[in-house]
């Protein structure tokens, strides 16, 4: 009892450093207006909002494409209008996600490490410089700050690791003991079946994970087929990680009568390649799209040369894992996934990444790099472990064994430093993401604000629903692009949102066109007056039009 006391003692200590600087993040980064940077941010947390703000309200507003459980978490926080035009409310999860993923990451180790360690307190050291690795993270600190998905996935991926390694040792126990206890196996693999299919309703990385996840189970099982109670287990695990991907397919063959409606619909990763024309490096080409993905990786952790510490340290632990830990390694071989994942993706899936010192010279979808951090930060606990465990056995551990960590530390610390003197290049890529999109938005805010506060608007909010939310504007008094029904294609003449272009007085007050898009090329114009045109460098040309009633036309 005493042990299982200063352990939870641990983990709480580990989530009160967490709690405190993931405030101090979110104020600091809310204070300097940074939460809503990226694009993607501002249409996660209107997705959610949709949801019960809109002409047409419901969970079919979820839409396609992004998963729906960041979205569904949300909701509860931005029914006030407060955070949803400061983006708080999209934060909010984000940050709950964050602690739980340093916390996670301390389990992780500890639990490694005392399972096949002489001295605990190795395995201490280990899991507190794993969190720290972790948790210190400057991207991933600003990151968690908004409501982009990158935390969510990466505490479930983490727990999802937790509870698989707990599942090996169990079993291990389990078979020591005679196979007595069949159950003390079943609970953690029942949680990680839990964890992949919040993953899988977070990120496509998360299907990805479950596959490889549920092919390690299957030839766990294969080994020992003649325990029927694990047979048992197995089936139940492999159920509740393919259900998840099996309703997405069939919600989207029922609502946009495409199954695949999210990978090559019109608002896909692959749509939006084409659209945008951003150059892929390694196109085709699965090793050079490994090569960025590592690199993106380590700029993710370090400025210059010193990511070449971090891929050092993680080829260590591996050798170390497999060498020492042995029952362990699957765990730290698994935290290696994303790796092949987004050499795939990049190479053949229209997910293109860019890093500033390579080729074309820019930096796009850094963020992706951060799914490496829990490999990176198990590799720091795993080797930091193992120099205070040599310090031991050359007897310095009670001299110089303090110095050998504090030396792993300082890397890790000076790694760190070099990133905020540079400025984090996820916090990079969102600003410049912004500094592009804000002079087009915010010319339309200002013309928007001059009109009446009770108005309502035909617009496509895709790219530019920010306006709305800047203004507080709620979304019920706009028609947009979601008002119809998905699955009638491809149109739907009975939809409000195609009564509304055919004829905009009927339902409008003023319609806002941006080149290029539904309203520009579908509204009927002939009773439309326009009161604004706005440029902007490198941006459409947006149009904002009164909408007038024809002679003896009632709403």
């Amino acid at each position: 009892m005493k042990t299982a006391a200063v352990r939870d003692h641990g983990a709480a200590r580990v989530a009160g450093v967490a709690v405190l600087v993931s405030l101090f993040a979110f104020l600091y980064y809310l204070q300097k207006s940074d939460l809503l940077l990226y694009g993607d941010a501002i249409a996660h947390i209107n997705i959610a909002r949709r949801v019960f703000d809109s002409q047409t309200p419901g969970l079919l507003q979820l839409g396609t494409v992004w998963l729906p459980l960041p979205h569904l978490l949300m909701i509860p926080f931005i029914f006030s209008d407060a955070m949803w035009r400061s983006g708080a409310g999209g934060s909010i999860p984000s940050m709950i996600a964050y602690v739980l993923g340093v916390v996670g990451i301390f389990r992780l180790v500890r639990g490694m490490l005392e399972a096949d360690v002489r001295t605990k307190p190795a395995a201490v050291v280990g899991a507190w410089a794993a969190a720290f690795a972790y948790g210190a993270n400057p991207n991933l600190i600003y990151m968690q700050a908004t409501a982009m998905t990158e935390s969510v996935y990466l505490a479930l991926f983490v727990w999802a690791v937790v509870y698989f390694a707990e599942f090996i040792r169990s079993l291990r126990k389990n078979e020591d003991e005679g196979g007595r206890q069949p159950q003390v196996a079943c609970t953690p693999l029942m949680r990680c079946a839990c964890c992949l299919a919040g993953a899988e309703l977070t990120r496509y990385d998360g299907w990805f994970l479950a596959g490889v996840m549920g092919a390690v189970v299957v030839v766990i099982v294969l080994r020992r087929w003649q325990n029927r109670a694990l047979r048992q287990d197995v089936a139940k695990f492999l159920l509740g990680i393919a259900v998840v991907p099996v309703l997405w397919l069939a919600y989207n063959r029922v609502v946009y009568g495409n199954a695949l409606e999210f990978a090559n619909g019109p608002y896909s990763a692959r749509a939006i390649e084409q659209r945008v024309g951003a150059p892929n490096p390694a196109l085709h080409n699965a090793r050079v799209a490994a090569i960025y993905y590592l690199k993106s990786a380590q700029l993710n952790l370090a400025e210059g040369n010193w990511g070449r510490f971090w891929l050092a340290a993680a080829f260590a632990a591996v050798a170390i894992a497999v060498w020492k830990l042995r029952t362990q390694s699957a765990p730290v071989l698994l935290l290696w996934v994303p790796l092949v994942f987004y050499a795939l993706s990049i190479a053949y899936g229209s997910v293109p990444i860019h890093v500033h010192t390579w080729w074309p010279f820019a930096t796009f979808n850094q963020r992706y790099g951060l799914q490496l951090l829990p490999m990176f930060a198990v590799s720091t606990g795993v080797l930091t472990a193992s120099v205070f465990l040599l310090g031991e056995l050359l007897g310095v551990a009670g001299r110089h064994g303090g110095k050998l960590v504090a030396a792993m530390l300082a890397l890790v610390v000076v790694s760190y430093a070099s990133v905020w003197k540079a400025e984090p290049q996820c916090l990079k890529e969102a600003r410049r993401n912004w500094e592009i999109r804000n002079p087009l938005d915010s010319a339309v805010e200002r013309i928007i604000a001059t009109l009446p506060r009770n108005s309502r608007f035909l617009m496509e909010l895709g790219e530019h629903v920010g306006v709305m939310q800047q203004l507080g504007i709620p979304l019920r008094q706009v028609v947009n692009n979601e008002n119809h029904r998905p699955w009638k294609r491809p149109s739907d003449p009975e939809g409000l949102w195609e009564r509304a272009l055919a004829d905009p007085p009927r339902y409008v007050d003023f319609v806002i066109a941006f080149d290029g898009d539904a309203v520009d090329q579908r509204a009927n114009k002939i009773n439309l007056t326009e009161l604004a045109e706005v440029h902007a460098t490198g941006q459409p040309r947006a149009r904002i039009f009164a909408a007038h009633s024809a002679p003896n036309q009632s709403r």
